[in-house]
């Protein structure tokens, strides 16, 4: 799954690494929900804030005027 994703990735008719960077902020959010909602362990505010971060350079560089 991961090979075709990498694959069909570099087919979109912008740049590969800002669809790279959407994967990854949507990959990591998930990764914290999931660590709450089924492993059960309450994410650290260090774990928030990492996110909050990752989510915020996501957006620099999906949003960013061109």
């Amino acid at each position: 799954m991961k090979r075709g994703f990498s694959t069909a990735s570099t087919l979109h008719p912008t740049a590969a690494g800002r669809v790279y960077a959407a994967y990854g902020g949507v990959y990591v959010t998930i990764a914290i929900v999931w660590l709450w909602g089924v492993d059960g362990i309450q994410p650290h505010r260090w774990d928030l804030a990492g996110v909050g971060l990752m989510l915020a350079g996501m957006a620099v560089i999906m949003f960013a005027p061109r």
